[in-house]
C-alpha cells in the first residue's frame, strides 16, 4: 500500500505555499528541460557546436538568424527536434500516468502498464509489423498500437466490472492478468514472424525510443497527450482525497464515480498515446512521481504540473 499522508489544509492562507512550491520547482525543471534540449539538439552522429545549435533552434522560434550552416539547420529541424519535442510529450505522458495510477491504487509499484495499455499497445505494434502494415503505411504502426491499447483497457476494465461490482482490486489484477497474457502473444508473434528484418523491428520498437520520429507524429500525439494531461490536473485536489480513501473523499463532496472514471480514462489515453508513438518506455512513469513526492510532498496539486516537467527532464536525461 503507498503509506503517505495527505494534508488537506483549511482554504485560508494556503495558497501561498502552494505556489511557492510550484513555482520553485517549475522554474527548476524548466531550466534542466531547456538545457538537455539544447544538448540533445546538439550531439549525435553529427555533432553541431553549442552556439550553432543555440543559434539554429532561435531561428527555428523565430527569434532571429543564428550561425548554424543549412546542413546544420536542416538536421536539427527536421531530424533532431521533433525527437525532442515528442520526448517531452511522452515524458509528460509517462510521468503523469503513473501519478495517477499510483494515487488510484494505492500502490507505490504501480505504473502505466498495469492496466494493461502498454501490453495492448506492444501486441498492436507486433501485428502491424508482423502483417507489414507498417512498411506499407507510415501510421500503420502507431494508429494499431493505440487500437491495441484502447482494446486491453476496454478488456481490463469489464473484467473488472464484471458481475456489477467494480472495484480498484479487480481492476489491478485484471490488469496484471491481461498484461501477462498480452505479453505471452506478443513473444509468440516475434517468434512465429519468419523474416529476420520484421523480428529485429519488432524487438527494437518493444525496447522503446524515438529514433523514427518526425514532424507528423509530433502533431498527432501532442493534441491528445495534451488533452488528457490537461484533464488530469483538474482532478488533483480529488486525487489527494481519494489517496486517503474513497468513503472519505465521498463525504468531502466529491464524485468518487466520476473522478475515478475520468482519471482512469485519461491515464490509459495519454499512455496509450505515448506508447504508440515511442514503444514501451517502462521506468519514467514508476520514477518520476517518486522521486518528485520525497522533493516536494504529496500534494498532488503541486506534484501534478511537476511531473509533467519531471517526466520530460528525465527522458532526456536518459536518452538524450
Amino acid at each position: 500500500m503507498l503509506r503517505t499522508t495527505v494534508r488537506v489544509p483549511k482554504r485560508s492562507g494556503t495558497s501561498s505555499p502552494v505556489i511557492r512550491r510550484l513555482v520553485t520547482g517549475s522554474a527548476v525543471l524548466i531550466a534542466g528541460i531547456c538545457a538537455l534540449s539544447l544538448l540533445a539538439a546538439a550531439i549525435g552522429p553529427y555533432r553541431i557546436p553549442f552556439g550553432h545549435t543555440a543559434g539554429a533552434v532561435a531561428q527555428w522560434l523565430g527569434l532571429g538568424d543564428g550561425a548554424a550552416t543549412r546542413s546544420e539547420q536542416a538536421i536539427i529541424e527536421t531530424i533532431r527536434l521533433p525527437r525532442i519535442v515528442l520526448a517531452l510529450g511522452v515524458g509528460a505522458a509517462l510521468a503523469t500516468a503513473g501519478a495517477v495510477l499510483q494515487g488510484l491504487f494505492r500502490n507505490p509499484m504501480a505504473d502505466p502498464g498495469i492496466i494493461g495499455v502498454s501490453a495492448g499497445g506492444a501486441l498492436g505494434a507486433g501485428v502491424a509489423i508482423a502483417a507489414g502494415a507498417a512498411a506499407a503505411f507510415s501510421l500503420a504502426l502507431p494508429a494499431m498500437a493505440f487500437a491495441g491499447a484502447a482494446a486491453a483497457l476496454a478488456l481490463v476494465y469489464a473484467i473488472a466490472a464484471a458481475g456489477g461490482r467494480f472495484s480498484m482490486a479487480a481492476l489491478l489484477l485484471a490488469g496484471v492478468a491481461v498484461s501477462a497474457f498480452l505479453g505471452a502473444i506478443v513473444s509468440a508473434v516475434i517468434v512465429f514472424t519468419s523474416e529476420q528484418e520484421a523480428q529485429r523491428e519488432m524487438i527494437f520498437w518493444l525496447a522503446g525510443g524515438l529514433d523514427s520520429t518526425g514532424w507528423e507524429d509530433v502533431r498527432i500525439a501532442l493534441p491528445a497527450m495534451g488533452a488528457g494531461i490537461g484533464v488530469t490536473l483538474v482532478f488533483a485536489r480529488d486525487l489527494n482525497l481519494l489517496l486517503v480513501s474513497e468513503d472519505d473523499a465521498r463525504a468531502l463532496g466529491v464524485r468518487v464515480g466520476l473522478a475515478r472514471n475520468a482519471l482512469l480514462v485519461c491515464a490509459a489515453l495519454i499512455t496509450g498515446t505515448a506508447v504508440a508513438f515511442s514503444g514501451t518506455i517502462a521506468f519514467v512513469g514508476l520514477v518520476v512521481p517518486h522521486a518528485l513526492r520525497l522533493i516536494f510532498g504529496a500534494d498532488h496539486r503541486v506534484l501534478m504540473p511537476l511531473r509533467a516537467l519531471g517526466g520530460p527532464l528525465c527522458l532526456l536525461a536518459a536518452a538524450p
